[in-house]
């Protein structure tokens, strides 16, 4: 008996998974692409940049000289490199805005979980969030960040414990919706326990929400560390965007040496811009009316 032959039209079509198509929608748009290559970039930057150009210290010989072959971003008035500055500080911007987005994330996650699926807690919580958001941010950062000492670990804490209303409310609309599902009732109905039913069913379908929501919290808390750090409150240890702008200000060189304010402003909007349309573009992607799904 001979084995039966496959042909083109006997073969199944390799059909992409949903989670195939979103990614191959996400990297099929430039601006994505390009997004995520400037985000790679500046995370290889704050990791090796003992290697790239030494920490700046001290004073040097060449005091506010413009941006040359020697010294790219040109130097201050007290004679460090610019550009010296700048690597070290996406190091410690990074290193917060990451770092205070993961607190935000886990905050918000769990509180917005609770309130979408345990009823009886949706009303605390939601009242608790309402009242975050009400609330001036950037004057209560500014009181909290005086009264503690500055450093790298508090500046963390606080903006991460001002940044996770925004994201509970996202993730309790989208778990409500997922609450309502079919399945959920299925697996209700067979005796599956409320946190297995949270971590099992509802926790995996909100993921690419908190992928965006990490981005997008991350660029934010880059924007309050800079300005924390601009108003004399950052570690004064530690080189970040916000207090090269800061020695610009107090030496008073900002109309006389614009390259001062310049590269590290443009860093920042280069991060901001990049984490946010690399979040976008990822929300987009996700969605089967534009992927083809």
């Amino acid at each position: 008996m001979s084995a039966p032959v496959l042909t083109e039209q006997s073969v199944p079509p390799v059909v992409p998974t949903a989670t195939r198509r979103s990614w191959y929608a996400y990297l099929r748009q430039p601006s994505a692409a390009l997004s995520v290559l400037v985000l790679v970039v500046m995370v290889l930057m704050a990791v090796f940049a003992p290697l790239i150009a030494d920490e700046p210290a001290g004073a040097g010989p060449d005091v506010l000289q413009p941006p040359s072959g020697a010294h790219w971003f040109g130097t201050d008035d007290l004679g460090q490199d610019i550009f010296a500055q700048v690597v070290w500080g996406t190091r410690t911007s990074l290193v917060i805005g990451l770092a205070a987005s993961l607190i935000a994330i886990v905050l918000g996650t769990a509180i917005g979980l609770a309130s979408a699926y345990f009823r009886p807690i949706d009303a605390v919580a939601t009242v608790i969030t309402d009242v975050m958001l009400a609330l001036p941010t950037l004057p209560l950062m500014i009181m909290l960040a005086a009264v503690v000492n500055p450093s790298v670990v508090t500046l963390t804490i606080i903006i991460g414990l001002f940044a996770w209303p925004e994201v509970a409310r996202l993730i309790r609309s989208q778990g409500l919706v997922i609450s309502a599902m079919p399945y959920i009732d299925g697996a209700r109905v067979l005796g599956a326990t409320g946190w297995r039913i949270v971590t099992r069913e509802i926790l995996p379908a909100v993921v690419s929400l908190m992928i965006v929501s990490v981005l997008l919290t991350a660029s934010r808390a880059v924007i309050s560390e800079a300005g924390l750090s601009f108003l004399g409150l950052g570690d004064p240890d530690a080189w970040s965007w916000g207090r090269i702008l800061l020695n610009a200000q107090r030496s008073g060189t900002i109309a006389i040496a614009w390259w001062q304010t310049l590269f590290p402003s443009l860093a920042i909007l280069l991060l901001v811009l990049a984490a946010t349309l690399a979040g976008t573009r990822f929300n987009d992607a996700r969605d089967p009316r534009r992927n083809g799904g």
